[in-house]
Order: structure tokens, then sequence, then C-alpha cells
């Protein structure tokens, strides 16, 4: 696998079980040689009695990344959390940013805390979202709409250090077909009814759109095959969050791949909705792929 040279990796660390699910991913990968680390605590005026215990967290995990054979250090600093978290990559000029989906004050039940939504929206680089409990990397799926978004996060992929022996995914879901809509009287007024009407040629616009998913599949595939990634395709049709998820779901997949839309200079990050989608309701570690912000 022609994996990167180095690797400039930027892990925040909460003391949680999704952020310890975070170290045992990393220490997981492939990482080249030169790969360091910096794992970052970011504590509130409220905590400033806990920074001994911080510090004490922290330097446990920096030790394990030791033990793993990656160099790692740490910084305890002052502030809102997905704030410095993204200062902090952008000073670094981190490759990519990880952390756990869910901090210690996480709500049963809900899949994503407020820091890990803030960081996934607004960071220029690529978000690595880590759910626990971490059981390794066996299958990622990597899903592509055809845009430059995906193409982008597929070159990504292509580079990123996965474990040997990975199971890849790609897939593409095809929209589902609409029947159009009508108006009819009723009763002296009107009234709106929804009736499927004939689709013309339905049969030539769904092998047109087949055709054209498997030939985006054909593409991706080739493009991993090239960094030396063997991937499966698969095709389906219907919403796409929807049929993503239930996917995950079905085929035990550990880790999501899917780009995001770039930066706006008056909006900033904006992820398009199905990113938003996986990222909130996946069952699994999602990895959001962005485009470098552009000085």
């Amino acid at each position: 696998m022609n994996s990167m040279k180095r690797l400039s990796i930027l892990m925040a660390d909460d003391g949680s079980q999704h952020a310890q699910s975070a170290v045992e991913l990393i220490r997981g990968l492939s990482l080249p040689p030169k790969t360091r680390v910096m794992v970052l605590r970011v504590f509130t005026p409220g905590q400033i009695s806990g920074i001994p215990e911080f510090e004490n967290s922290l330097e446990k995990t920096r030790h394990q990344f030791l033990d793993g054979g990656i160099k790692a250090e740490t910084e305890l600093i002052l502030g809102s959390a997905a704030e410095k978290i993204i200062e902090m990559a952008q000073t670094r000029k981190s490759d990519m940013i990880v952390l756990g989906a869910k901090g210690l004050r996480a709500t049963l039940g809900i899949l994503l805390g407020g820091v890990a939504q803030q960081v996934v929206e607004y960071a220029h680089c690529p978000v690595l979202l880590v759910r626990a409990p971490y059981q390794g990397l066996k299958r990622i799926l990597f899903v592509t709409d055809g845009s430059s978004y995906s193409q982008q996060a597929a070159r990504y992929l292509g580079k990123f250090p996965l474990p040997a022996n990975v199971d890849v995914h790609v897939m593409h879901v095809m929209p589902p077909l609409m029947s159009p809509l009508t108006m009819e009287p009723y009763l002296g007024s009107w009234r709106t009814i929804y009736v499927p009407l004939p689709v013309l040629n339905e049969t030539a616009l769904q092998s047109k759109q087949e055709h054209a998913g498997h030939a985006l599949l054909k593409r991706t595939c080739e493009l991993l095959e090239r960094h030396g990634i063997s991937s499966t395709p698969v095709l389906c049709r219907g919403d796409a969050a929807t049929e993503i998820i239930e996917y995950v779901k079905t085929n035990k997949i550990d880790l999501i791949v899917a780009g995001s839309r770039g930066l706006s200079e008056f909006q900033g990050w904006w992820m398009g909705s199905v990113s938003r989608k996986l990222v909130h309701y996946s069952n699994c570690s999602v990895l959001i792929v962005k485009r470098p912000k552009k000085e």
C-alpha cells in the first residue's frame, strides 16, 4: 500500500471510553515511521482543580502510544474544547483530527457529542470520529457520489495507513425512481391528489443510471487498486443515508469513509446532508475527508 510518507495526527483526549478507543484505533494503523501524535486535552475554568488528574491521564495516553512505537507529545490548555482543537490542528497543520464520538458527559442514546459535532463541521482537515468499543478495522465502507469531494476522499483513502488485510467495500447509492404528481378537481374545488403517472422510458432511465453507477464504482476501485487496496463494489438504489447505514449494520462495517463539501468564505465548513447523517446516525466510526483550506 502506498501510505503517506509522514502523518501528523491531533488526538483530542477527554478520558472517555470513546477517546480510549481512538487511542487503540490509531495504534492499530500501519503508520509511517515519522508519524507524530499530539494528544490534546482542553479544560474549562471550572475544571482547574482537576489539572493534576488531567496531566496524569495525558501521560498515560502518551505512554500507550510510546509502547506502540509511536512518537507522541501532550498539551493541556484552557478554553473551549472544539475551538481549541480546531485552532491547534490549524497551527500544527495536522493531517487529521481524531476524537471520540462522545465525551464523558454524553447523554445516553445520543450517538454524537457536542464537541465532536462542532469539530467535524468546522475543522479544515479530515476528521476521524471513533465510536467505542474498538474491535479493530476489519471492514471499511467507502461511499462515493461521483463528486469532486468523493474523488478527493478516495485519493486520501488510497494513501491512508490502513491495517493489513482490511476488507474495503466501495458503495454508490443511485437515487430512487420518482413518479410525477398531479392535481384533480374535487367537489367543485381543487384538491391535491398524488397520483403516480407513467414514467416515459423508465427502463431506459434505470439502465442508464445503473451503467453510470457501475462505471463510477469501477473508476473508484481502480483508483484504490493503484494504491494497493483491493475493494468490492456495491451498487444500490434508495435514500443514500438510509441505504448506507443499513449496509453498515448488515455487514458489520467498522469504519465509514466519506467526502465532505469544501470551505465557503462566508459560511465556513458545510457538510453535505448525507455526510452529516452518517456522522450522527451510524453506529460505527466515521472518517470525513475535507479539502484543505485555500489560503
